[in-house]
This record gives C-alpha cells, structure tokens and sequence, in this order.
C-alpha cells in the first residue's frame, strides 16, 4: 500500500542552542505551539540521527513557568527501554509529565496508577509506596475492564457510528455543504462510548467532554478556555487536587449511585470492589475520563485524516484488500494519539551513550519512535497492510495502556462504518490541531459534502 508523506508534517521548530562543536542546532521539541502544525518530522528526524537523547531547554511558554530541562529520547530503541526499565526511569519519582508538579500536589497525583511503578526497586522511593501498588491496581481495573465486557459494547458502539456518520452526511447535505469531522462525529463517538461503559447517566455525560478539555488542552486556549491562577499568580495545574474537585465529588456520588442501582458498567464493578478505597476509585475515574475519552478522541479523527490524504489506501480499505485490524495498527502509528510520557532517572545510568544523572527527567517521543527508520521501512509511507508493526502509540513495558482492546474497537468499528458508508474522503483545507506537547489532538477536520457526488464527503475549497 503506497502512499505519499504526510503533507503537513512541517518544519523543525523554533531552534535551541547546539551543543559545542555540533554542525546542526538541536531543536526545540518542547514548545506546545510546535505541534500546531502537526508532527515535527524534520526536528525527530535530526535528533534520531544525531541526538538520539537530547537536552531540551524547558522554557516559559504560554504563562507556563520554565522548568529545569529534560531529555528527548527519540529513537524507538531507547524509547520502548524507558518504557520497559521501570526500575531505572521512574513514573513515581516525578509523576509523568514533563511539566513538575507542586510538591505539595505529588503525593496526590502519585495515588493514580498511571504514576506508581512496579517494581521492587520501588522501596527506595520517598513516600512510602506499596511496590506492589501498581499491580495490585491494575488487577483490580481489570476485573471491571475485561474483554467480554468491552465486546458487548460493539453492536452499540456500531450503532453509534453508523448514526453520527449519517448525521453528519445528512446535515452538510441541508445545509452549506460543510462538515466539521471532529464537531460532528468524533467528539461525540468517544464520549458517548466511555459513558456508556463507565454508565455515567445521558444527562451528566457531557461533564466529561469538559473535564478532558480542562485536563488534556490545558495549553491549548481553544479547548481549556481562561486559565486559573494559582496562590503564587502563575497558570494552576489542572491536575493538582484542587483544580478536581468536581471530577471528584461527581465520582463519589456515582459510585453511591451505583451501589444502589448496579449496572452492566466499569464504574459498578469498581464501587462494589471492597478491596478498592475511595480515593482509589476517584483516581480511577479521573484516569478512564481523561486518558479513555482522549486516546479514541484524538486517533480517530488522525486515522480518517490519513485516509482522506492516502486516497488509494482509502480505497483498498473499501475493498477488503486490507485487514481492519492491519488497518487500525497503521494508522495508530501514523496518527500516535500521545506524543510524549516522562520518566525520572532513579538512578545514574547511560541512554544511547548519554550519562543520565539520577533525578534527570527524561521525556520519550511516541511520534519520532513511530517513524524511526530503523525499525519502520519507508515509515513516511502510509501502508494499511504494514506487518509487523511494533508502534508504541499505546506505550510499553508495565504502563502500556489498559484500555488498549476498546480503543482499538472503537477505532475498527468506526474505520469499518466510514468506509461502507462515504465512498470517497478528501480534505483541502487543514485542520486545526491541538496546541500540545502531550496529546496529539484535532480541534477540526473541515469537510464539504458534495449532493452531486451521491453521497461523497469532497474537500473544503
């Protein structure tokens, strides 16, 4: 399957300080507004080849405090290393974003999974983890996130996209002409589905949208609306508790809700988990808000992107001479739905020949992994048929995503319902994308419905 490079992949962005004697700047892969224009395929491209674990200055950008700087590790090699040595690069020590958090928020944002690590080694840490916190959460998760459970959701989540796609086909063919992908289908498809599983009821669903938005587009204007200000005047982290006490209080009375009245849902086996404490489930709550809305939210409109621009991939995925799960694995790796995790170096240690001193932040790229070439053949190709495909757009190692099976459905069933039901994708203008270096996310995808066409989405003029 061929098909061109990605035309929006952009130039490096703004340039940091080469190191002596270097011949090349090393780019600045930090700055959030670099990724307004999609991936920054030249800056990984360079850093893979020379920098494979660069120092990235953590500057003050968008009222957002400087930091202390960091690693960016790049290659897919070390990536999935970092991700796989929990031992040595920490979640727990520093949490993981490469944003520090307020001390005084870190043993709050350490209670959620996400930020806990598994090993052993873990003893050493300040706080007095349980090493085994991280296991024993992730078996308790599981007993609710099971596959039998997620596989009953398909009918419904087909049922869903093949009624928001013809929606939307329906209000451009009355109206301007005009379809938003995102406003129209996207948002509303992975909502509508992680409330369903969690069984968060209709008219309460659409707090999660807000609480995503409030969490993941935090640097982004558009989607996290004005900031709060914080004691000392500076932004407040939307992840410090304050800033989730709503998230919260809502959890709790969910759960109470739940007890009382059981459901076929997540969020009804975790409140009757006697082995689950009430803080426990709130994080659990906030991580399946955020990370399940977001992860779908943002790869799915990334997917149809790719096949709007690939229009003979497009079209063997119409014809059945590409696998859907083939399909969906190619197009996580183009469009990785996470652009970046940080660790903390536990220890003194060496990354491709850099010292990592213990303490050091070190911030993989999911993006630049995807794409290395030496273990993607002609990655700029988008290949629906690509086998094997190690992409690390759902991590590695102990954190790799608990949600990856329903992601993944999600991703099949709406790929499958698109193709059956728009013979043609095409996309002119460009979207608007996130303003992030953590999530890599589409705010729209311009689309004009073409009545002449018999039912074909055509591009935006």
């Amino acid at each position: 399957m061929t098909g061109a490079a990605d035309p929006e992949a952009g130039a490096a962005p703004r340039q940091a300080p080469a190191p002596s004697g270097a011949p090349d700047a090393v780019p600045d892969v930090f700055d959030p507004r670099g990724y307004a224009n999609g991936l920054p395929h030249a800056a990984y491209r360079l850093l893979r080849d020379r920098y494979p674990v660069a120092w990235q200055e953590e500057h003050e950008v968008l009222g957002w405090p400087a930091g202390p700087g960091f690693w960016a590790v790049t290659r897919h090699a070390d990536v999935v290393r970092v991700l796989k040595d929990a031992r040595t690069f920490s979640s727990y020590l520093g949490a993981t974003q490469i944003r520090d958090p307020d001390p005084a928020d870190l043993p709050f944002i350490r209670r959620m999974m996400l930020n806990q690590d598994p090993s052993p080694g873990s003893r050493l840490r300040a706080g007095g983890q349980d090493p085994h916190d991280h296991g024993r959460l992730r078996r308790l998760v599981s007993r609710a996130f099971t596959r039998g459970r997620v596989d009953r959701f398909e009918a419904a989540v087909r049922a869903r996209a093949r009624g928001l796609l013809a929606a939307a086909v329906e209000t451009a063919r009355t109206g301007d002409g005009s379809c938003d992908l995102v406003a129209s289908v996207t948002d509303d498809y992975a909502l509508l589905n992680l409330a369903d599983l969690l069984g968060v009821p209709p008219g309460e669903r659409g707090l999660l949208l807000d609480w995503t938005r409030r969490v993941i587009g935090y640097q982004d204007p558009d989607e996290a609306g004005p900031a709060a200000s914080g004691p000392d005047g500076r932004p407040a982290n939307p992840r410090s508790p304050a800033m989730l006490q709503d998230m919260f209080a809502f959890a709790r009375e969910l759960a109470a809700h739940k007890r009382r009245h059981p459901g076929d849902d997540v969020l009804t086996v975790l409140a009757s988990d006697r082995e689950l404490t009430a803080p426990e489930l709130e994080m659990f709550f906030f991580l399946l808000t955020v990370a399940g809305n977001d992860t779908v939210r943002s790869a799915a409109p990334g997917g149809l992107l790719a096949l709007a621009r690939h229009p003979d991939a497009y079209r063997a995925l119409r014809t059945g001479e590409v696998d859907t799960a083939t399909c969906v694995e190619e197009l996580l790796r183009w469009h990785p739905p996470v652009l970046t995790f940080r660790r903390t170096a536990a220890y003194d240690t060496e990354l491709a020949g850099r010292p990592i001193r213990a303490g050091d932040k070190v911030v993989v790229f999911h993006g630049s992994a995807n794409y290395d070439e030496r273990v993607h053949t002609d990655p700029h190709r988008l290949d629906l048929a690509r086998s094997p495909n190690p992409h690390v757009s759902f991590g590695d190692g102990p954190h790799v995503c608990l949600g990856a099976h329903l992601a993944r459905l999600q991703l099949r069933v709406l790929y499958e319902e698109t193709a059956g039901l728009l013979p043609t994708l095409a996309v002119a203008a460009p979207p608007r994308r996130l303003v992030s270096n953590f999530i890599h996310g589409l705010k729209s995808l311009p689309l004009r419905f073409d009545a002449a066409a018999g039912g074909v989405l055509a591009a935006t003029p």
